[in-house]
């Protein structure tokens, strides 16, 4: 069976009802971010944590890895074929090495090796910060092979670990928390996804649903930066001598 895109668009009042869904979702986090204060920097995790989460990130990565070429077999055993290109790649690709330099002259006054963690660990998260409701809003249109809800949890399971895990993977970052701008950027999101959803959320085969896509995606990787700008006012000014020892010591 061969298949022009990899899944179908919502349709008639389901279409309604995710848009519903979404804009609630951006009520909340708008809601959230004129509320919030200012966050603290994350705890690091601790040696042991550290270690448990490293090992579970990569074991994940590893399932999900296993599970996709499953799935893959599957589809080659039973027939099935997609014709569909995915445009959205080189976005993804030129979005992540902008995310990367970006945090990492973000974060370069506080030392070289808490710049890089923190470069490394935003830009693994960026992309699943759309890919993880993304995900949860197409699982269940795509056309996996038989039987269908085995193999789209087989996939779709270790995926999602996958993306929780890189969010929990930030906390290595002795910088990043929580801002204003992160739950706006992140409400943003959510508002170019409702109204993808308000035309079905189609596979990006169409200009409006590659749009939709692009946009999206690069918002995402706003929102990793954002986590980032704690002092973002003081990026261009010099330290002030009651700073730039402690700067020093880091």
């Amino acid at each position: 069976m061969t298949h022009d895109v990899n899944w179908s668009p919502y349709t008639g009042s389901s279409s309604s009802i995710l848009a519903g869904v979404l804009l609630l979702a951006i009520v909340v986090l708008t809601y959230v971010g004129v509320r919030f204060r200012q966050g603290r920097p994350a705890k690091g995790p601790g040696m042991f944590l550290g270690t448990l989460l490293i090992i579970s990130f990569v074991l994940a990565l590893l399932t999900f890895t296993i599970a996709s070429v499953t799935y893959g077999l599957a589809d080659v055993k039973q027939g099935i074929h997609f014709t569909s290109k995915n445009p959205i790649t080189p976005v993804t690709m030129i979005s992540a090495i902008i995310t990367f330099f970006v945090i990492l002259y973000l974060t370069h006054k506080s030392g070289a090796r808490t710049a890089i963690v923190s470069a490394i660990v935003g830009t693994i998260a960026a992309p699943l910060i759309f890919e993880l409701p993304f995900d949860l809003i197409v699982m269940w249109h795509t056309f996996p092979p038989s039987p269908p809800t085995l193999y789209t949890l087989l996939y779709f399971f270790p995926l999602l670990l996958v993306e929780i895990l890189s969010f929990a993977l930030l906390t290595f970052s002795q910088v990043m928390q929580l801002s204003k701008s992160t739950f706006f950027l992140l409400a943003g999101m959510f508002f170019i996804f409702a109204v993808w959803a308000l035309t079905g959320f189609a596979y990006p085969s169409t200009p409006f649903p590659i749009a939709m896509n692009m946009l999206s995606k690069v918002v995402a990787f706003a929102v990793a930066i954002s986590l980032f700008l704690r002092d973002w006012k003081k990026l261009f000014l010099p330290a002030s001598p009651r700073e730039a020892p402690q700067e020093r010591s880091l």
